[in-house]
């Protein structure tokens, strides 16, 4: 079985070998992911180098700067490979952020902002991720580093991070609009998208989904106004509370660590036309314990669609979290020391190759019925 993994590892790196266009580069990247997946307490620069045998982790850090690899290219291609591995029309993609927390001022994107990561305020980095989620598993496809206005509006900070200059300021569902966009045009298998209410309350992505045709199933705020007659618009959470007590369905939206995860579920039809013949609801998930903490989401998508559907994509929007944890936890995502928008971009594109790379190889054990170790042994 340790053979068939490095058989496998060894194959995912010729499917990236081209976007290097120096031998010694590709080894190090190789020996790189090699290091994010070994059982390390901690995977920077001189924890890597030392796993690859070398004396410094000058190597290490050249690498992530270097202009010899193209890291969207490699993007491109990890995009794909999970693709080869778990693809489905039935997919769901997931647009979500997470922090990285930071000590200074000279990392590029760094700031004090809220991170979702720490529950509050930190000085830290933000990334908006794309996560790939079927049945068969789930993994981040696409990534962009957020860059705050006190960062693009100060042209000589950025240049000292190595930030391009066409780099402009960019929402975080202007991110995600442009990652989906990559998506889209690769032919990525899915069938809905869904988000958090920071992405479902702006719209501006709701109605180029819309029009791109892309069935999605967002979470919003309470005081989100949507068409409820020809010329009104109402809240959702007064919508909703006009709902009888008897049509709520108490629904799973998918299994977590103790089991199925239910609640109440109701659904509202957006009274207005939508582009393509489409048709457009508001979802509401109740708390069964507390019938008072309820959530709400935003829905596209073709006619005849049930609310089964519906609560499956909002259920799946979890996947994410479960894939920042396996990131960050077994390949490192965000153990990296580096304060460059380059060196960003290449240490998170290695982490999401290894990554992959892990969820490829459970799935096909899983496929396979053999036992799904907690982290491949290839590196050990």
């Amino acid at each position: 079985m340790v053979e068939s993994w490095e058989a496998e590892l060894d194959d995912l790196f010729a499917r990236i070998a081209g976007r290097f266009s120096r031998v010694e580069p590709r080894k190090r990247a190789f020996a790189y992911v090699r290091g994010l997946l070994a059982p390390l307490e901690r995977r920077n620069g001189w924890t890597l180098a030392e796993q690859a045998g070398d004396r410094s982790p000058d190597g290490m850090q050249a690498l992530l700067c270097s202009p010899c690899w193209d890291a969207d290219a490699v993007r491109d291609d990890v995009r794909d490979y999970v693709v080869e591995h778990l693809g489905d029309p039935a997919a769901v993609l997931i647009a979500d952020e997470t922090g990285f927390l930071k000590k200074g001022t000279r990392s590029a994107g760094v700031q004090r902002q809220y991170s979702g990561t720490a529950g509050r305020t930190e000085n830290c980095q933000i990334g908006t991720f794309l996560c790939y989620a079927s049945g068969k598993g789930r993994a981040l496809i696409d990534r962009e580093l957020y860059l705050p206005k006190s960062w693009t509006e100060d042209r000589q900070r950025c240049r000292a991070a190595a930030v391009p200059q066409e780099v402009e300021f960019a929402t975080k569902p202007q991110q995600a609009r442009a990652m989906l966009e990559r998506a889209i045009a690769a032919g990525v298998p899915f069938a809905w998208f869904t988000a958090d209410e920071a992405y479902g309350q702006n719209p501006g992505l709701r109605g180029w989904l819309q029009e791109q045709d892309v069935p999605y199933v967002m979470a919003t705020r309470c005081d989100d106004e949507v068409a409820s007659g020809l010329f009104t618009t109402t809240r959702v959470d007064q919508l909703v509370a006009r709902v009888p007590a008897g049509a709520w369905t108490r629904l799973s939206c998918g299994d977590g660590a103790h089991g199925p995860r239910r609640y109440d579920w109701v659904r509202l039809p957006i009274r207005r036309e939508f582009p393509h013949g489409r048709r457009g609801w508001v979802l509401a998930r109740r708390s069964i314990s507390d019938p008072t903490d309820i959530a709400y989401y935003v829905c596209f998508g073709p006619r005849g669609t049930r609310q089964r559907e519906l609560v499956r994509v909002a259920g799946s929007r979890w996947a994410v979290e479960e894939s920042f944890q396996t990131a960050k936890n077994e390949v490192g995502l965000d153990q990296y020391q580096v304060r460059r928008y380059d060196a960003w971009y290449a240490h998170i594109t290695l982490a999401m190759t290894a990554a992959a790379f892990l969820v490829a190889t459970r799935a096909a054990q899983a496929e396979k019925g053999a036992p799904i170790p907690a982290q491949t042994r290839s590196s050990r």
